[in-house]
């Protein structure tokens, strides 16, 4: 890879991983559209640090606060009452089930699962049930209101983005949106809750590449594209959370839908591949 096709590929990383349009399933079509071989899904858990490091700075108040309670129940031994303390469980409860079913099917996620014919159909599939999602949800739940279920069901939502085309965002935000919270509560809660898996997933695949070789790029080319992800990464939250306060999510919906059929389309006539 060159350092310009890492510097695209960093900005399509910090555009996509915040939108619930699934930052993977972008990765593996941009550089399929140009003709670009696929950069892996090491590279992608590796930039997912950049804009995870912008998840840390935007939300840099929270987490601080979160932790220090979380810490603080953990030493006393006992149940916290405030709800921090009771956040920071959550979130911590809501990493297992994707931390368990990344580690057990990983070699099938890095491989099979980015085919672009199941991108297309996860694109399409979310998409959708993100629009049943805004049907149906109350909407009327704020950040106050949340509870173990809703982190443990939202942490098992955000499981289902293991599978390229999903969306982490996606998942979650639609999963918040079905227990009846509202839009930015929602996507908050969504953007706090990835900071473990996301921290996690990116450490171990970039232990494993400087252990088995940068493969087709470069430590200089990584660090750009990260360094792009964080930038990109941190005006993405900054639009979301302000447009949520008063728009739907209807937009991202017909935009998963349209490029869904649009890459099924051009990888059943042999366009991409």
């Amino acid at each position: 890879m060159s350092l310009l096709q890492d510097a695209v590929l960093g900005v399509v990383q910090g555009l996509t991983e915040f939108l619930p349009i699934s930052s993977t399933a972008h990765l593996r079509i941009v550089p399929a559209f140009l003709g670009w071989e696929d950069p892996g899904a090491a590279f992608t858990a590796v930039t997912q640090l950049g804009t995870m490091a912008a998840v840390l700075v935007f939300f840099w108040g929270d987490l601080l606060r979160i932790g220090r309670a979380w810490l603080g129940s953990v030493v006393a031994r006992r149940r916290p009452v405030d709800l921090d303390g009771r956040m920071g469980w959550y979130i911590v409860i809501g990493t297992l089930p994707i931390g368990v079913l990344g580690l057990a099917f990983r070699h099938q996620i890095e491989n099979g699962a980015r085919s672009l014919v199941v991108i297309g159909v996860s694109l399409i599939a979310l998409g959708l049930l993100l629009l049943v999602a805004e049907r149906l949800g109350r909407r009327e739940r704020g950040i106050d209101s949340v509870r173990l279920r809703d982190g443990i069901l939202i942490g098992c939502a955000q499981a289902a983005a293991l599978v390229p085309g999903v969306s982490r965002s996606g998942a979650t935000i639609t999963g918040g949106l079905l227990l009846g919270l509202d839009r930015p509560t929602a996507a908050r809660f969504s953007f706090l809750m990835s900071v473990p898996a996301v921290v996690l997933s990116g450490a171990f695949e970039l232990l494993s590449l400087v252990r088995g070789g940068m493969g087709g790029t470069s430590y200089g080319g990584l660090a750009l594209a990260t360094a792009l992800a964080f930038v990109v990464g941190y005006a993405s939250i900054a639009f979301l959370m302000k447009y949520l306060e008063s728009h739907s999510t209807g937009v991202f919906v017909a935009y998963r839908v349209w490029l869904g059929l649009l890459v099924l389309t051009l990888a059943a006539a042999g366009v991409i591949s």
